[in-house]
């Protein structure tokens, strides 16, 4: 890989090296998703149902309204990516015991063998990169990861990536 002036003190990073790693974020994930993209293009689905089979499958049994405040989309958009999956058979909903209006959401077999084949590429390639990197890089590239979400967000992002 290009040495992308890593020996930079990130305190003093000029303008051009912030938008080059900028740059590097798009690029890279352009090539993280384009494997579940193709895969996904064969059910007619696209990244929001990949989305929704990803955080379903990580907290099964989460509510619908769980799952509109990880993924910040309209309800309306939600109910269609949603339905879809439910009606192919990937997504099952149950009513919560106690409260009978919740809605809870678990993968089906089948939806969990579509997950593990839209996700095999990517976790192939993270753990590919994570190798080369090494431990220190993986740390520190996990600080910037963190960084990039909204502060009022990380500490509860941070605590559920754990929990899981």
């Amino acid at each position: 890989m290009a040495d992308i002036k890593s020996q930079a003190n990130p305190l003093f990073l000029t303008e051009d090296e912030i938008r080059q790693g900028i740059e590097l974020l798009f690029y890279a994930y352009r090539d993280f998703t384009s494997d579940p993209d193709e895969i996904l293009a064969a059910y007619g689905y696209g990244r929001a149902h990949h989305r929704v089979l990803h955080f379903v499958n990580r907290s099964p049994g989460m509510t619908v309204t769980q799952l509109l405040a990880i993924l910040r989309i309209t309800k309306q958009s939600l109910a269609r990516v949603l339905g879809a999956l439910i009606e192919q058979g990937l997504v099952r909903q149950d009513r919560g015991a106690r409260d009978r209006r919740q809605r809870l959401l678990y993968l089906t077999a089948e939806g969990e063998a579509l997950e593990r084949r839209v996700s095999a590429p990517q976790r192939d390639r993270v753990a590919r990169a994570y190798r080369e990197a090494g431990a220190e890089a993986v740390a520190g590239y996990r600080k910037v990861l963190a960084g990039l979400i909204d502060e009022r967000d990380r500490e509860g992002v941070l605590k559920a990536i754990e929990r899981r």
